[in-house]
């Protein structure tokens, strides 16, 4: 379901918790019930990905079931399909939103976006991406002039 649109930023606690922005929560568990994915008494899950660019994705549960019914087609007996899964689970976590809409991201996770006390999160539709702002500001500044080029050949 799409839907996550936006960005906020959060400040990560001492314990590594970083809070899902409110708009983001409600979608998300709008979905959960419309599905009926949450057992009750269960808390929601999120899947943490960490991506090439340094910065963390965050699935829901319906959308990360997708992309891993494609990887269950792939073969354990081909060398680059079995690499291909080894290297995304290698790179993959689950986290639950707990009572106060945060999730807890492993320092694994954190040292790999390069997040110490602050992280934007930016609502990319059927993910969101979590990114240190520092990092996510130098991207974008520095890729601002292939923004019209981009969006003319690929929309």
């Amino acid at each position: 379901m799409p839907g996550f649109i936006g960005r906020e930023q959060h400040t990560v606690d001492e314990k590594g918790r970083l809070q899902i922005p409110a708009r983001f929560r409600r979608r998300f568990l709008l979905q959960e019930d419309e599905v009926g994915a949450g057992a009750p008494g269960r808390s929601p899950v999120l899947y943490v990905f960490k991506a090439d660019d340094g910065s963390l994705e965050l699935y829901e549960p319906s959308v990360w079931n997708e992309k891993e019914q494609q990887l269950l087609k792939l073969s354990d007996f081909n060398p680059e399909e079995r690499l291909l899964t080894t290297m995304i689970y290698a790179r993959l976590d689950q986290t639950e939103l707990d009572r106060s809409g945060r999730i807890a991201l492993s320092r694994e996770m954190l040292d790999h976006a390069g997040i110490v006390k602050e992280a934007v999160i930016i609502g990319a539709n059927s993910k969101m991406t979590v990114w240190e702002p520092l990092r996510l500001e130098r991207l974008l500044s520095d890729n601002a002039g292939r923004f019209a080029p981009l969006a003319s050949r690929y929309i």
